[in-house]
């Protein structure tokens, strides 16, 4: 083998790429990097498996990551946020795409006929904190000037933030943010007995001919709040395979929909901010959703598409953090304690539990008071339950971004299983292994987790893969043929 002197090579990263590409099995680490699709982030892992016929004992196939050319297997981060990893949440959009859509046309083991069920499209916003920036609009759709009496362009980056940041209510949005989660399960329970009170039951009368459906997704607006998006549907006792009762129609569900948002209540005590009585804001959309391939605005295939979009969002896309602001080595608390008991300060954040100290966060005024207030209150004892400090980057808010009845539709999980197969599918067919059974093969192996992240080298052949599959991406969206 030839032997590359590299020392004129000043870019590192090109350095590692030209012995990547002079390593006698290139191909492979190329074809690694090119099956992960351009993850940014890929988990390395060493071990080994072997696919072993229970009847006789013959190994049939076995694998082993010392026969990589970087001695490690890749595979996907598998993140959901844009920010961390765009190849894996563009997955992560796709598959909830694919489960919101089932639930309201069907497929994936959901029957068509759920399209004929009474469905609505609803957002819950959150109540105001304080005046701020905006682009108010005419009942004609003109945008008006701000109470500021400035016209903001779209790309402002005032719009969200406080007219008066000294009177803005800090602690409340905080807080709002801290138990939207739990406003959205008290949303839900209050549902199911405004629509028992609407069609004159009790309710153990009305889940026996009726079952609520739902898949939600949150969302943050430019003054750093939650507010969620769901599809709600009703469904026989039977869920997606049954049609509720006729009598139970989407004028009932808006109606309900409705008188439960008004009803949700969340109280927040304190001595250092008070009592406050948290709840939804006026602002409430309730729309029906259309069937598919009507020219109507909210069509299964449009909100699916608006819902997905938002999965992959977080707390970064309002202008904060993607990442936790806690010091790991001491889990925020400043200090570790020693055998006996006694508390020594961590080293790693100066006693701070920061791992960035708050001034230094390259984030607007505005969020960076809401971290600050994080911060603040998380410190309060009545207040610790809500992990405050840990969840800062994320203005507060600790809950799942997309969440769905256990009826509403398939599973990510289902969906992940599904493609897992149909890869392993293919490499039994590309090995010319017999079909197997599930009594007659047994796959043994033992993996161990070795870092994360590519070298300098393969991290640009990466960023080519990423580039090559969004230029595809947008040929085919242009009109282009694949």
């Amino acid at each position: 083998m030839v032997t590359l002197d590299l020392r004129h090579v000043a870019s590192p990263a090109v350095r590692d790429l030209l012995h990547l590409v002079n390593h006698p099995d290139f191909d492979r680490a190329q074809q690694q990097i090119e099956h992960l699709g351009g993850c940014t982030e890929p988990v390395r892992l060493t071990g080994r498996t072997a696919t072993v016929d229970t009847t006789t004992g013959e190994v049939l196939r076995s694998y082993s990551t010392t026969e990589e050319p970087t001695g490690s297997l890749l595979t996907a981060c598998g993140n959901r946020r844009s920010s961390r990893c765009p190849a894996c949440s563009r997955l992560y959009a796709a598959d909830t795409y694919h489960l919101i859509r089932a639930g309201l046309s069907g497929g994936k083991t959901v029957p068509d006929t759920v399209r004929t069920h009474p469905r609505v499209f609803v957002t819950l916003t959150p109540p105001p904190f304080s005046p701020v920036h905006n682009r108010p609009t005419t009942p004609g759709g003109d945008v008006r000037p701000c109470r500021c009496r400035k016209l903001h362009e779209p790309t402002d980056a005032l719009l969200g933030t406080p007219l008066n940041p000294a009177t803005y209510d800090y602690a409340g949005a905080v807080l709002f943010n801290a138990h939207a989660s739990a406003l959205w399960a008290r949303f839900t329970t209050y549902l199911r007995r405004e629509l028992a009170a609407r069609l004159g039951m009790t309710q153990k009368a009305a889940r026996a001919v009726l079952r609520l459906s739902f898949a939600k997704v949150a969302e943050y607006q430019q003054r750093g709040l939650v507010h969620f998006h769901a599809v709600i549907r009703l469904d026989g006792s039977d869920g997606t395979s049954q049609p509720p009762p006729p009598y139970a129609t989407i004028a009932v569900l808006t109606d309900a929909v409705r008188a439960a948002a008004a009803r949700v209540r969340v109280r927040a005590e304190s001595d250092a901010v008070g009592e406050r009585e948290l709840g939804w804001g006026e602002q409430l959309d309730v729309r029906e959703i259309s069937a598919f391939g009507t020219n109507a605005e909210f069509t299964d295939q449009a909100v699916a598409a608006y819902v997905a979009k938002y999965a992959t969002k977080s707390a970064d896309a309002s202008g904060t953090l993607d990442r936790a602001l806690f010091c790991r080595p001491c889990q925020g608390r400043g200090a570790t304690l020693l055998p006996h008991g006694t508390p020594l300060p961590c080293t790693a954040c100066d006693g701070t539990g920061q791992a960035r100290p708050l001034p230094r966060l390259a984030v607007a005024r505005h969020m960076r008071q809401m971290i600050r207030t994080c911060w603040e209150l998380g410190r309060l004892p009545e207040f610790n339950h809500l992990k405050l400090w840990k969840w800062a980057h994320m203005l507060g808010f600790r809950g799942h971004f997309s969440t769905k009845s256990r009826s509403y539709s398939t599973t990510l999980g289902a969906l992940r299983d599904a493609r897992r197969a149909w890869r392993t599918e293919q490499v039994r067919a590309h090995a010319g292994l017999p079909e197997p059974g599930p009594t007659t093969t047994l796959v043994v192996g033992h993996w161990d987790y070795l870092g994360s992240g590519y070298s300098p080298g393969a991290s640009l052949l990466a960023a080519d893969v990423w580039h090559r599959k969004e230029q595809e991406r947008q040929f085919i969206a242009e009109g282009g043929c694949s």
